[in-house]
Order: structure tokens, then sequence, then C-alpha cells
């Protein structure tokens, strides 16, 4: 039997993974990491150990918990927290999916001799012609997670199995029930991991190491100061609702400036942008974008963005120019912009960067 490292948070998702992975023949061994303790003893919805062991238990698998707070801290939360303070807006999970859940996985299939890690995420891995390894989006597109997955690394990749890639989460559910786990109707999580209550800004505020900015500026796009606001870590670009200043018709805000501690805002036809640099770059189906080629590809840049079409091209060293084929609304500096091929295969992704146009 081959052996495989089952990544389980004590939720449905990595529960049914780790049934399907031992009804499938694997010798599974269950790891949870242990990302953080709150300073009240919380733990995250990643890392929930007491239900993780009692689905290992039910299972009768192996379980083990592994502690990777220094790298979630290092990669994760320090991160985000740097992010906000410099008028970011970060991604937390596309970090921590790289260089915490599978770099501590592959080090647990390491130590005990495994094969594979597998993980409850709704995706496809998909070994293509050219020898590469991507992943694909779910079947049911309203689960699908590739966005946050596009970091991963082709040997990362060619050693991750998702068996949820095909399943609703009712069929997972289903499945739960049928196989007799407890946590068959755990509801999902929806908050970032490690803020389970309260807001991320109380977070922020809490954790900072750096000096918080305070009030500042309401501007206009000409400059023009309109009110103040109450700290930039509070807005993001698109933001409408929350903005505690009235104007009568609808406002957003168009950029965060942090060297001057202001908040631009306008109408919404104003956040609208069909050319960004995109840096940070993982590429997954292929190698790379060459200097004066021209690639084809559907743009998300965000989670929940169904994707634009668009051009890619090389810009920099450093950098691709993604070109929109239809103006795309509030481009976000800090988040994701992920490459998809008419195939729904990840192409590549990286961090918006700068907004062109």
């Amino acid at each position: 039997m081959s052996k495989v490292i089952v990544g389980m948070s004590g939720g449905v998702d990595s529960s049914v993974v780790a049934y399907l992975m031992k009804a499938a023949g694997y010798d599974v061994i269950g790891v949870t990491l242990r990302t953080w303790i709150g300073s009240k003893d919380e733990v995250s919805r990643c890392c929930e150990i007491d239900e993780a062991k009692a689905i290992a238990d039910k299972l009768e698998v192996s379980y083990y918990v592994r502690n990777v707070g220094e790298a979630f801290r290092d990669f994760v939360t320090k991160p985000f927290i740097d992010d906000y303070l410099n008028g970011l807006t970060p991604n937390p999970c596309v970090e921590c999916n790289h260089y915490v859940k599978w770099a501590g996985m592959l080090e647990a299939a390491s130590a005990f001799g495994a094969d594979y890690v597998a993980t409850g995420h709704y995706a496809k891995v998909v070994k293509l012609p050219n020898g590469r390894f991507t992943v694909k989006q779910a079947d049911f597109i309203e689960k699908d997670q590739t966005y946050m997955l596009y970091k991963l690394s082709q040997e990362q990749l060619s050693r991750t199995l998702m068996p949820l890639g095909g399943l609703s989460k009712a069929e997972v559910r289903e499945i739960a029930k049928n196989a007799g786990l407890f946590v068959a109707n755990k509801p999902d999580s929806q908050e970032i991991c490690f803020v389970p209550e309260g807001k991320y800004t109380d977070y922020i505020e809490d954790n900072s190491e750096r000096e918080i900015p305070g009030e500042g500026n309401f501007v206009d796009e000409d400059g023009n100061i309109l009110g103040k606001h109450k700290g930039i870590i509070h807005y993001t670009v698109g933001q409408r609702k929350g903005l505690g200043i009235a104007f009568g018709h609808p406002v957003f805000v168009k950029e965060v400036r942090p060297d001057t501690n202001e908040v631009v805002l306008s109408e919404e036809d104003a956040i609208f942008n069909t050319e960004i640099l995109v840096n940070c770059i993982n590429f997954m189906s292929i190698e790379d974008i060459k200097e004066g080629e021209e690639i084809k590809a559907r743009v998300k840049v965000r989670y929940r963005h169904n994707g634009e079409n668009a051009i890619l091209t090389r810009f920099d060293e450093n950098s691709i120019k993604v070109t929109f084929e239809k103006p795309v609304r509030a481009s976000t500096l800090g988040q994701s912009a992920v490459f998809y091929d008419a195939e729904n295969c990840v192409i590549g992704g990286g961090k918006i960067c700068k907004i062109i146009k």
C-alpha cells in the first residue's frame, strides 16, 4: 500500500478525504498542522485537533500533530499585518498553502515515508502532455479553490491528491453521513482562520509590531479633501459600505495611499481598469511567458471573480502585464491575479503590483 499524509483540520472535507483514501487502499496517516494558538487559547478552524483526532480514531488511522507556528507567523500573519499597513489587501490563504500547509505536509511525508499528501480542497491535480502539473477547476464551480492554490510548486503538485474535485459539498456531506462521521453537518468556516472573532482590523491592532496609521483624509481623485477616515487598514479598493462618510450617492474606495495616509474616493466607473501588472509570479501549466509572446487567458482578480478574458505579455523580468478584453472592477494591489486556460486549468498567477489604466 502507498502511504498518504492526509491534512486533517477537523472539518467535513478533510475527514471525507481520510475516509476515501483509506477506502481506496492507502495506508493513511492523518496530520494536523498546529498553526497558532490565540491569546485566549483559541485555535484556527484549520487545526481543530480534538475533532481531527476523533475522526482519525473513528477511521482507525494513525494521527499526529505537527507544530508550524513559526512558519505561519513568518509567512502568513506578519505579512498580512504588514500588507494592510502598506495599503495593500493580502491573500493569506495563498501564502499559507505554499509555505505552511504543503511544506508542513511534505515534511511529514518525508518523516513517515509517505508517497503523497491528500487535502480536502475542491480542485483537481492534472499532469499535462508537456509533463508539467497544474490544478484544474472543480466540477462544482461554486466550491472551486484553485484561485488559492496557484502558488504551489511542481514538486508539491506532483505529490498531491485532491479527491474532492469532482464532488459537490452536498455529496461530500452525504459520504460523511453514510460513513458515520459526526462532522457531516459541521458548518463551513467563513472567516479568516486566525481571526475567529471580531474584525481583521482588531487582529492587526492587537498584534502589529509597527505603529498603526491613525486618522487621515478622504480625498477625491484631484486631491481635494472630503472628510476624515479612521485609518487606512479599515479600507480596501472597491469598498462602498462602512466608509463613515455620506454624499447622498454611492462612492467607492479607489485607492489607499499609505505614504500620505489618504483614502481616495470616486464614482464607481473610476474603479474599473483594463491593464494591470502582476509580480511574484508562479507558473503551473507552462514554464514561463517569453518576451514578445502573447498568451490568451481568463484572469480572476479575486476569489469570487468569475474572470475576464485577457492577454498576458511579459512586461519585464519580474512582472507580467494583463490586458483585459473588458474593464474589470476593483483590481486591488496585494490581491492575486490567477490565469486560466480554455480548459479551466491554471496557467499561473501572481500579486497585483500596479494598476496601469
